[in-house]
């Protein structure tokens, strides 16, 4: 058995980028920077951030060109995929990206319109018919306190 599964919460490092497939198939790409803050060696805090590329296909897509700015915190659920490409100069070059099976917008109410905002099932339009927002998961189990990691 093997996963790819890639969890991130960070913020849209520009508007989505919408293309429109000779079938009709929207298309969303987009960066995401996620952060993390420690305190090195001398005791000075350091940020350290991580530009990672997202691809959104279809429903999410469409979520994604009518609520998605740059700014915006998002969580984001999916794959990692690896693809390389010839430049025009005729270059080889590889390409780390995130397809996202779920996304789910952060942050505070007044950084998009409330009365825009989509229903739970648009924000998701995920593919797997099993994905579930973060703030809608079950209760977990009795005893799961009791795990040992």
């Amino acid at each position: 058995m093997s996963v790819n599964k890639v969890i991130l919460v960070g913020n849209v490092g520009s508007d989505p980028e919408i293309k429109y497939l000779d079938s009709g198939t929207p298309t969303a790409k987009f960066s995401l920077a996620t952060s993390e803050t420690y305190n090195n060696r001398n005791g000075e805090k350091v940020t350290q951030t991580e530009w990672h590329n997202i691809i959104l296909w279809r429903g999410l897509a469409e979520v994604a060109e009518k609520y998605v700015k740059k700014g915006m915190q998002l969580y984001i659920e999916g794959r990692l995929r690896n693809r390389s490409y010839d430049d025009k100069n005729g270059v080889k070059r590889y390409v780390t990206e995130i397809q996202a099976d779920v996304m789910q917008m952060l942050g505070k109410r007044g950084e998009y319109s409330p009365a825009d905002a989509p229903s739970q099932s648009q924000n998701m339009a995920a593919s797997s018919p099993t994905s579930m927002p973060v703030n809608d998961m079950p209760p977990e189990p009795d005893g799961a306190d009791d795990l040992p990691f």
